[in-house]
């Protein structure tokens, strides 16, 4: 499993591209009709799900990606800090996320079809750990809170 997609990345970009098609900077969420492409443990299957896109007329595909930011991490070490039930090793492992700063962890094909949206998604093991800790921050209530010295008294 590759830690740093940023390269697969770049090369989507030139296939869709080299086929004549446009990116479409946007993400598709759940609340959408989505059939999910099935990489079968094999990345280069993306080209197959651009060239399905090709052949089914589509003339664009969204792509979303998201490159680890130190912000996010430190935003995401807070949260858990200031969550009420999280735990110190919570806290740690979100800190660990700092050794992959700059890195993509995520990339997201898509393309409309008959009233739906097929998607393709590669991540990497580190973004999956991201994103259950972000859940969990969001779960726990992980809102930083400023208090007034003034309200304590």
């Amino acid at each position: 499993m590759q830690e740093d997609l940023t390269t697969i990345k770049d090369d989507m970009i030139a296939f869709i591209e080299g086929h004549g098609m446009r990116r479409f900077h946007g993400y598709v969420g759940e609340e959408v009709q989505t059939v999910m492409w099935d990489l079968n443990s094999n990345l280069e299957t993306w080209k197959d799900f651009v060239e399905l896109a090709k052949h089914s007329g589509a003339t664009f595909l969204t792509m979303n990606h998201l490159q680890l930011d130190r912000e996010d991490v430190d935003f995401l070490v807070e949260r858990l800090r200031n969550a009420a039930y999280a735990s110190e090793e919570d806290v740690e492992e979100a800190r660990w996320l700092r050794a992959y700063v700059g890195k993509t962890g995520f990339v997201q094909l898509g393309f409309p079809h008959q009233g739906g949206m097929f998607v393709c998604e590669i991540s990497t093991e580190w973004y999956e750990r991201y994103q259950r800790l972000l859940d969990m921050a969001e779960d726990l209530g992980g809102i930083p809170f400023e208090t007034d010295q003034d309200d304590e008294r």
